[in-house]
C-alpha cells in the first residue's frame, strides 16, 4: 500500500510517500526556520500563511519523486494533532480534499504516534512491546508501546517540553532559533561540571518531567553575570544539557526496566541530540537494555513518519470521514494513549 503522508503541525510543511509503512519512496520538508528565527520562536499566523504557500508544491514534489506523477497513491494520512490548530488545518484540509477528489481512503494520525513510527522506517526496528521517549519542542513523554495502534502513557512533562527548554535557553544565550542543534554542538565544547544546574526530578518514582526550572536557572545565571556569561557560553550549554539529559535518560531507562519491555526507542526532535543518545545508550548497556533511534533526518517533523503510522490504521480497516477535525492537545494520559482515532 502506497500512502501519501502530510504533516503541518507546526512550522514544517511536509509530504512523503511510504510503501507498506516501512519503505520511504519520497520525503519532502519545507522548513520555516528562517521565517521564525527573528522572533526566537514560531509565530502561529506566519506558520499558517507559509503552510498555505507550500502545501501544493511540497505534495507535488513528493508524488513526483516517488514516481507517481499524476497517479494517486492508495491512501492518504495526515497529522490530526496535537499542534497549532491553524497550521494543522492547512495540511489536514488538503488531505481530506485530495482523498475525496481521488476517491481513496484517508486517516488522521496522532503526531506523536507518527514520531514513534519513525523508528520503523529504519533497518532492524524493535519488536513490541518497547518503551518510547517522545521528546520534541512541544512534547516530552514516556510511553509503553504495545502495538502499532496501542500505547500507554507512563508520564509526561508538567510544564515546558525538553525541546522548548532548549529553544528558550538558546534565546537567553543569544544563539538564535532553533536552539537544539546549536546547544548540542556547544555542549561538546564545554565543561558540564563548571556551571552545574539543578536536576528537576519531581517524584523520583514517577515518570513525569519538568523543564521550566532549568530554563529559569539558566536565565538567572545569565542575569547575574551580564558581563561574563558570553565567555562561558559553552560551559552553560554543557551544564544545561547535562541536567536535561540526565533526567530524561534516568527516567526512560528506569521505565524500560520496571515495565519489563527491555527495549527503548528515542524519537522526536530531541532524539537527534548526541548527548541524549549517548547517555541512554550507556545506561541501557549497563542494564542489558537495547536502544533504538531513527536517523537524525527522521527525528524532526516529517511526513514519512505520518504515512508510516497512517498505514497501520488503514491496514487495520480504519477510515475517517470528512467531518473529522483537528485537535491541539492530547487527551489526559489516564484517558487515552496515542493509537486509533482521537
Amino acid at each position: 500500500m502506497l500512502v501519501l503522508g502530510i504533516e503541518s503541525s507546526c512550522d514544517e510543511t511536509a509530504a512523503a510517500v511510504v510503501e507498506d509503512g516501512t519503505r520511504v519512496l519520497s520525503s519532502e520538508v519545507a522548513s520555516q526556520a528562517a521565517v521564525h528565527r527573528p522572533y526566537g520562536g514560531v509565530v502561529p499566523e506566519l506558520a499558517c500563511r507559509n503552510h498555505v504557500r507550500a502545501i501544493v508544491p511540497v505534495v507535488r514534489a513528493a508524488l513526483e519523486n516517488a514516481g507517481l506523477g499524476d497517479r494517486a497513491p492508495d491512501a492518504v494520512a495526515a497529522t490530526q494533532g496535537p499542534g497549532l490548530v491553524g497550521a494543522l488545518l492547512v495540511g489536514f484540509s488538503f488531505a481530506k480534499s485530495y482523498a475525496h477528489a481521488k476517491g481513496i481512503p484517508w486517516a488522521g494520525v496522532n503526531h506523536l504516534m507518527g514520531h514513534i513510527h519513525a523508528v520503523f522506517l529504519a533497518p532492524d526496528p524493535p519488536e513490541f512491546p518497547f518503551t518510547a521517549l517522545v521528546a520534541s519542542g512541544g512534547h516530552t513523554a514516556v510511553y509503553t508501546v504495545v502495538s502499532h495502534l496501542e500505547t500507554r502513557c507512563l508520564g509526561q512533562t508538567l510544564d515546558d517540553a525538553a525541546g522548548e527548554a532548549y529553544d528558550k535557553v538558546a534565546k537567553v544565550l543569544g544563539l538564535g532559533y532553533p536552539g537544539g542543534q546549536v546547544i548540542d554542538t556547544l555542549a561538546r565544547q564545554g565543561d558540564p561540571g563548571k556551571i552545574p544546574f539543578p536536576r528537576i526530578w519531581l517524584d523520583r518514582d514517577a515518570y513525569d518531567f519538568s523543564f521550566s526550572g532549568i530554563k529559569t536557572a539558566v536565565a538567572r545565571h545569565v542575569a547575574r553575570n551580564p558581563d561574563t556569561f558570553r565567555e562561558e557560553t559553552a560551559d552553560i550549554a554543557a551544564g544545561f544539557q547535562a541536567a536535561v539529559v540526565e533526567v530524561l535518560a534516568e527516567k526512560t531507562v528506569r521505565a524500560a526496566r520496571e515495565t519489563g519491555t527491555g527495549r527503548i526507542v528515542l524519537v522526536g526532535g530531541v532524539a537527534a541530540n548526541s548527548g541524549l543518545r549517548a547517555a541512554v545508550a550507556a545506561r541501557g548497556e549497563r542494564m542489558g537494555i537495547r536502544v533504538w533511534a531513527p536517523p537524525v533526518a527522521l527525528c524532526g517533523d516529517n511526513a514519512a513518519m505520518i504515512a508510516a503510522a497512517g498505514y497501520h490504521r488503514l491496514a487495520a480497516g480504519e477510515r475517517d470521514g470528512l467531518a473529522l477535525d483537528v485537535f491541539s492537545k492530547i487527551p489526559d494520559k489516564g484517558v487515552a494513549g496515542l493509537g486509533g482515532r482521537m
